[in-house]
């Protein structure tokens, strides 16, 4: 097997192992498509951008329909609300609600539990490698895939 289909196969194994099912599981935390829903609505956040329900079926690539049922479900669960564009009252944007906040944090704190498990044995050199090549590699590739 040459480098490149290495990492083929290392993405592939990766992505199922990151399935919302999968971490639900090992999480113990019932699947909860909302949780979705927030992430997509943070990465908005970091990118300065407004999230919306068209953000929301682009990035989990659903359709339009699919993703306005999902943001209701996160907003009446409690993780999201809409609030409206200023500039045209017609849209709206989602935000995460201060319950929406500590659930993806929880995530993220689980997740970085079990990447931190599974270097336990790396050295922190081999970590600290890992981390910039892996950033480098995200930013490249998405240069190229969009």
């Amino acid at each position: 097997m040459d480098d490149i289909e290495m990492i083929e196969q290392s993405m592939i194994a990766l992505r199922r192992s990151q399935r919302r099912r999968t971490l639900a599981r090992l999480s113990g935390a019932p699947s909860d498509p909302a949780v979705e829903v927030i992430d997509v609505i943070e990465a908005a956040e970091l990118a300065g951008k407004p999230a919306t329900v068209s953000a929301v079926a682009d990035a989990l690539d659903i359709d339009q329909p699919r993703a306005s049922k999902l943001v209701a479900a996160a907003v009446e669960a409690g993780l999201a609300e809409r609030r409206a564009d200023q500039a045209d009252g017609r849209r709206s944007f989602l935000a995460r609600t201060p319950a929406g906040v500590e659930v993806t944090e929880q995530v993220h704190g689980f997740r970085r539990r079990l990447i931190s498990s599974a270097l336990s044995s790396w050295d922190q050199s081999d970590i600290a490698d890992l981390a910039r090549l892996l950033d480098r590699f995200i930013t490249d590739f998405a240069s190229v895939s969009r």
